[in-house]
């Protein structure tokens, strides 16, 4: 999932001529993070995914939209095994979400 995201950012990124590193400066992460999540290595948090989009000029959903893909549809059909570790980087992203939709709300109310 990791990869997924890093690679459709990357091309977004290359798309709209930016470097890692000025996209890191304007999203708030170093370099070296955001050369990570292109990777894969590390996970892109909603945050940094809605920071991103607004730089690239696209939406969130545009960056997502590649894990709507095959692989998913072939799990739901139960084609195909899912790691462990897949896993885990599904529930870091749920909650990361959830944190971050936590946020917001309380800004709202506040």
């Amino acid at each position: 999932m990791n990869e997924l995201l890093g690679n459709r950012m990357k091309e977004l990124r290359v798309a709209k001529n930016f470097t890692q590193e000025q996209i890191a400066d304007k999203i708030g992460v170093s370099r070296q993070k955001y050369a990570r999540i292109e990777s894969g290595a590390n996970s892109a948090t909603l945050d940094i995914l809605s920071k991103a989009a607004r730089v690239l000029d696209v939406t969130v959903g545009d960056i997502t939209r590649v894990l709507d893909d095959t692989p998913a549809v072939a799990y739901r059909a139960g084609a195909e095994r899912v790691s462990s570790e897949q896993i885990f980087d599904m529930l870091d992203f749920f909650y990361a979400n959830k944190h971050l939709y936590d946020k917001i709300h309380r800004e709202d109310f506040a």
